[in-house]
């Protein structure tokens, strides 16, 4: 896709580095003049799209979330991925409260909240090669509002 605008962030799969993740995806979408709810939810789907990399697609071990932002007109398309150990069942993982780390208390809900917070989720998983989420969300901006 050719977007007017886009960023490529590769950084380690650390706890810490969720939050960085979250800023530098709001920072690159103030240009679109997001709704404070509008940025909550990119930051909910993109805080959970880089924890399930780093808990899950990495579990024990460090290794590099690639994250890249798009902007075509008033759309922000999202891909976070990583190269961990990828999803046996991607549909079983999507289902509302499945864990499959119920010894860490996680709730089950990553997919779900990604699902609601954006206009669209696409998971591709391959075992062994990694998992990437692909979303996206129209902006409907101040200027469109007024």
């Amino acid at each position: 896709m050719n977007y007017s605008n886009e960023m490529t962030l590769e950084f380690e799969s650390i706890s810490k580095n969720e939050s960085f993740a979250r800023i530098v995806v709001t920072a690159f979408i103030t240009s679109l003049d997001p709704t404070l709810e509008e940025l909550s939810d990119i930051k909910t789907a993109v805080s959970e799209a880089v924890t399930n990399c780093i808990i899950h697609g990495y579990e024990n071990t460090v290794g590099k979330i690639k994250l890249n932002c798009g902007i075509l007109d008033n759309t922000v398309y999202i891909e976070v991925s990583d190269r961990g150990k990828g999803i046996e069942d991607i549909s079983k993982a999507m289902e509302p409260l499945y864990t499959s780390k119920p010894e860490l208390e996680r709730s089950g809900m990553g997919f779900a909240f990604m699902e609601a917070f954006m206009d669209e989720l696409e998971v591709k998983s391959k075992i062994g090669e990694g998992t990437t989420v692909k979303m996206r969300k129209k902006i409907y901006s101040t200027a469109s509002r007024s």
